[in-house]
C-alpha cells in the first residue's frame, strides 16, 4: 500500500483538520490539490470519491473516506502505535475523548463557523464583505462556550484530560482562522482557555501546516 492521498486545499478549514492529524501520527500522505476556481470539486472524478462535491477525501488503497472528522479518526487508529489520540485502550479515557470530539462538533464549531466565514472567508477568498451583525452575534454565543472551555481547561491541562488528543487537535483550523480576526482579542479574558492554544500552536504539527493556511 502506498501513500494516502488526501484530496482538499491547504486553506480549507476542514482539510487542515486532517492535514493536522497526518502530521501529527508521522504518517506517509500526499496532498493532491483540489481548484475550486474550475469547480473541481464537482468533476465526475472528485463526486466519486465525495459524493456531496466537498473537500477533504481521502484515498487509502482500496479505501475511500470522506467528512475530515471521520478520516481523523481513521489516521488516528491507523497510526496509534505513533500517537496515541483516541486513548481506546482506556474506556473512561476514550469515552471523554468522544464527548469533546463530539462538543467540537455539535456546541464549539457551529458558533466559531460563522465568525470565520464572515471576517476571513468571505473577505480574503471569495472577494465579499462580512456582515459584521453576523459577527457581533455569534461573538456572544462563542463567548458563553468559551465559559464552559475555561472551566473545563481550570481543571486539566488538555479537554479530555491531563494528555493531548484528537479532540484537541480537532479545534485548531477554525480557532487559528479566529485568531486573524479582530475578535481574537477576547481569548484575553480566558486565560485557561489561551494557555491550552498557545500549548497547542507549539507542536511541531500545527506549526508545518500553519504554513499552508491563510495569513
Amino acid at each position: 500500500m502506498g501513500k494516502m492521498k488526501l484530496y482538499g486545499a491547504g486553506m480549507s478549514t476542514c482539510t487542515v483538520r486532517v492535514l493536522v492529524a497526518l502530521e501529527e501520527v508521522g504518517a506517509e500522505y500526499e496532498l493532491v490539490p483540489i481548484n475550486f476556481q474550475i469547480a473541481e470539486h464537482k468533476s465526475p472524478a472528485h463526486l466519486a470519491r465525495n459524493p456531496f462535491g466537498q473537500i477533504p477525501a481521502l484515498e487509502d488503497g482500496d479505501l475511500t473516506l470522506f467528512e475530515s472528522r471521520a478520516i481523523s479518526r481513521y489516521v488516528a487508529r491507523k497510526h496509534k502505535s505513533k500517537a496515541d489520540l483516541l486513548k481506546e485502550s482506556s474506556l473512561v479515557e476514550a469515552s471523554m475523548v468522544d464527548m469533546w470530539l463530539e462538543v467540537e462538533a455539535q456546541q464549539y464549531n457551529p458558533v466559531i463557523s460563522p465568525i470565520v466565514y464572515q471576517g476571513v472567508i468571505l473577505p480574503k477568498m471569495m472577494g465579499g464583505k462580512g456582515d459584521q451583525a453576523v459577527i457581533d452575534a455569534s461573538l456572544e454565543k462563542f463567548k458563553k462556550v468559551l465559559e464552559i472551555y475555561e472551566n473545563r481547561l481550570s481543571k486539566s491541562k488538555y479537554l479530555a484530560g491531563d494528555f493531548f488528543s484528537l479532540a484537541d487537535l480537532s479545534h485548531f483550523p477554525y480557532t487559528q482562522y479566529f485568531m486573524t480576526t479582530p475578535c481574537a482579542s477576547v481569548i484575553e479574558n480566558y486565560p485557561h482557555f489561551k494557555a491550552w492554544w498557545e500549548d497547542m500552536c507549539a507542536r511541531p504539527a500545527f506549526k508545518k501546516v500553519l504554513s499552508g493556511m491563510l495569513q
